[in-house]
Protein backbone atom coordinates (compact mmCIF):
# COMPACT_ATOMS: atom_id res chain seq x y z
CA UNK A 1 0.00 0.00 0.00
CA UNK A 2 1.35 3.44 -0.87
CA UNK A 3 2.08 5.80 2.00
CA UNK A 4 -0.63 8.45 1.92
CA UNK A 5 -0.02 11.94 3.27
CA UNK A 6 -3.37 12.24 5.03
CA UNK A 7 -2.37 14.14 8.16
CA UNK A 8 -1.24 17.28 6.31
CA UNK A 9 -3.53 20.12 5.11
CA UNK A 10 -5.61 19.26 2.01
CA UNK A 11 -4.04 20.04 -1.37
CA UNK A 12 -5.15 18.99 -4.86
CA UNK A 13 -3.68 20.37 -8.10
CA UNK A 14 -6.43 20.96 -10.68
CA UNK A 15 -5.92 18.85 -13.82
CA UNK A 16 -9.21 19.47 -15.60
CA UNK A 17 -12.42 21.46 -15.15
CA UNK A 18 -15.86 20.88 -16.61
CA UNK A 19 -19.48 21.81 -16.00
CA UNK A 20 -22.32 19.43 -15.21
CA UNK A 21 -25.52 21.12 -16.34
CA UNK A 22 -27.80 21.78 -13.41
CA UNK A 23 -25.20 20.70 -10.83
CA UNK A 24 -22.20 22.99 -11.13
CA UNK A 25 -18.52 23.01 -11.91
CA UNK A 26 -16.24 20.03 -11.31
CA UNK A 27 -12.49 20.23 -10.76
CA UNK A 28 -10.62 16.97 -11.23
CA UNK A 29 -7.20 15.98 -9.99
CA UNK A 30 -5.20 13.77 -7.66
CA UNK A 31 -5.32 14.62 -3.97
CA UNK A 32 -1.66 15.27 -3.14
CA UNK A 33 -2.03 15.46 0.61
CA UNK A 34 -4.63 15.62 3.32
CA UNK A 35 -8.31 14.81 3.07
CA UNK A 36 -11.43 16.58 1.79
CA UNK A 37 -15.02 15.88 2.74
CA UNK A 38 -18.34 16.81 1.16
CA UNK A 39 -19.38 20.05 2.86
CA UNK A 40 -15.82 21.30 3.36
CA UNK A 41 -14.84 24.80 2.26
CA UNK A 42 -11.80 24.86 -0.03
CA UNK A 43 -9.73 27.65 -1.54
CA UNK A 44 -8.86 27.90 -5.23
CA UNK A 45 -5.29 29.21 -5.27
CA UNK A 46 -2.89 30.28 -8.03
CA UNK A 47 -2.99 32.21 -11.32
CA UNK A 48 -5.18 34.92 -9.77
CA UNK A 49 -4.43 37.63 -7.22
CA UNK A 50 -7.18 36.67 -4.79
CA UNK A 51 -7.89 33.12 -3.62
CA UNK A 52 -11.63 32.32 -3.77
CA UNK A 53 -13.40 29.95 -1.39
CA UNK A 54 -16.06 27.42 -2.39
CA UNK A 55 -17.97 24.58 -0.75
CA UNK A 56 -17.42 21.00 -1.98
CA UNK A 57 -20.95 19.72 -2.71
CA UNK A 58 -19.93 16.37 -4.16
CA UNK A 59 -16.97 14.03 -4.69
CA UNK A 60 -16.68 11.26 -7.25
CA UNK A 61 -14.01 8.73 -8.10
CA UNK A 62 -14.45 6.55 -11.20
CA UNK A 63 -18.23 7.25 -11.20
CA UNK A 64 -18.56 6.27 -7.52
CA UNK A 65 -19.97 8.90 -5.18
CA UNK A 66 -17.79 9.52 -2.13
CA UNK A 67 -18.22 11.32 1.20
CA UNK A 68 -14.50 12.04 1.41
CA UNK A 69 -11.28 11.70 -0.56
CA UNK A 70 -7.74 11.25 0.76
CA UNK A 71 -4.19 11.70 -0.52
CA UNK A 72 -3.61 9.46 -3.54
CA UNK A 73 -7.23 9.49 -4.75
CA UNK A 74 -8.04 10.75 -8.25
CA UNK A 75 -11.31 12.61 -7.80
CA UNK A 76 -13.76 15.06 -9.25
CA UNK A 77 -14.85 17.71 -6.76
CA UNK A 78 -18.18 19.42 -7.43
CA UNK A 79 -17.93 23.03 -6.24
CA UNK A 80 -20.89 25.24 -5.35
CA UNK A 81 -21.06 28.73 -6.82
CA UNK A 82 -17.93 28.53 -8.96
CA UNK A 83 -18.12 29.60 -12.58
CA UNK A 84 -16.29 27.55 -15.21
CA UNK A 85 -14.13 30.59 -16.01
CA UNK A 86 -13.11 31.05 -12.35
CA UNK A 87 -11.03 27.90 -12.14
CA UNK A 88 -8.49 26.34 -14.49
CA UNK A 89 -5.78 23.74 -14.82
CA UNK A 90 -2.66 24.80 -12.96
CA UNK A 91 -4.52 26.11 -9.92
CA UNK A 92 -4.87 24.09 -6.73
CA UNK A 93 -7.70 23.34 -4.33
CA UNK A 94 -6.45 23.76 -0.78
CA UNK A 95 -7.59 23.94 2.80
CA UNK A 96 -8.36 27.64 3.47
CA UNK A 97 -5.55 29.63 5.06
Amino acid sequence: TPVRDTDKPFLMPVEDVFTITGRGTVATGRVERGQVNVGDTVEVVGLKEKAEQYVVTGLEMFRKVLDSAVAGDNVGALLRGVDRKDIERGQVLAKPG
